[in-house]
């Protein structure tokens, strides 16, 4: 569906981009993260048709950027992180004036618009001004704007930057909604948050990629052990008798004494070893109850810290 290309952009002596090459794959959901001055926004602007680079191929769905822009573009719907609304229109009036911009069939946009506006929950303020929206209504008809003409392919650069937690929580879940039907690229410096949304993440620094793969298989490829929590009822020594001898499984401690008989293990495995059923088993084996068990893996946030290091000043992103 995307396939960039030893994408490179210069700016005079600095090489912003040097030399990216990863592909996204139909219907997936992509999370592309960098620290600032990364070369992140570059890349995403050149990915959308903003940018020429300076070598290198960006296609989408078979086109290329450069070479066959209006067909490249036809594919794509971009949220900026600043979405360029019209303030003085009203929602409705905004999102016909985009339509005619992209070329949508006379005949098929009032279909589509209500289509839309039922996705991203804005039908109820269709005629109101934008200016007198909430930020988080706003942001709703940023993301709408990109859909107009049905593209394959979104690409979302930080979709819910100013938000409130409540609102943030309803942009995530429009967004995996989204990843149903279409190809999606989001940019985001909210790590939690890419890391409940997508289901593959690219990480650029100093204009390279640092790290590409699953969120957990980042996660297995930073940690040189894994570790998982448990807490638990049973015989503290017993119980960490059997969780020791268990295959994959390097130690077990006890990390905490709680009241009511509940106590928390701390327990390191191979990184490449997915314990917890085996843990459930073995628990359930000898009649001791499971109050709570979870990863204890590096965060995306933590990976990503790992993989970056210090951000760098003074370079454009």
């Amino acid at each position: 569906m995307i396939e960039i290309r030893n994408l490179v952009k210069c700016y005079g002596d600095i090489q912003a981009v040097n030399d990216i090459t990863f592909t996204v794959q139909k219907g997936e959901i992509l999370g592309f993260l960098g620290p600032n001055g990364a070369g992140k926004t570059t890349t995403m602007n050149i990915l959308t048709g903003f940018l020429s680079a300076t070598s290198g191929s960006v296609t989408i769905n078979g086109y290329d950027i450069l070479e066959n822009p209006q067909m490249a573009k036809r594919c794509i719907g971009y949220l900026p992180e600043n979405p360029p609304l019209y303030l003085d229109m009203t929602v409705i009036e905004f999102l016909k004036f985009v339509s005619e911009l992209k070329g949508v069939v006379k005949e098929d946009r009032i279909k589509q618009l209500a289509e839309i506006m039922k996705l991203v929950r804005i039908t109820d303020v269709a005629n109101r001004l934008i200016k007198n929206l909430s930020k988080g209504y706003r942001q709703r008809v940023g993301i709408a704007q990109a859909l107009v003409g049905n593209p394959e392919v979104l690409v979302l650069d930080e979709p819910t930057v100013g938000l409130d937690p409540k609102q943030i929580i309803e942009i995530r879940n429009l967004i995996k909604e989204l990843g149903k039907r279409h190809t999606v690229i989001l940019s985001s410096h909210i790590l939690p948050e890419v890391q409940a949304i997508c289901e593959r993440v690219v990480i650029i620094n100093k204009g390279k990629i640092a790290a590409e793969d699953t969120p957990e298989g980042l996660s297995r490829k930073m940690a040189k052990t894994s570790r998982v929590q448990l807490s638990a009822e049973g015989p503290v020594r017993d119980v960490i008798q059997k969780l020791r001898v268990l295959p994959g499984i390097r130690n077990a401690e006890l990390f905490q004494e709680k009241e009511n008989g509940i106590n928390i293990f701390e327990i390191e495995n191979d990184p490449d070893q997915d314990v917890r059923k085996q843990i459930f088993f073995e628990m359930a084996r000898n009649s001791w109850p499971i109050i709570e068990m979870k990863s204890m893996d590096p965060t995306l946030e933590e990976i990503f810290l790992q993989v970056t290091g210090t951000s760098q000043q003074g370079r454009k992103g």
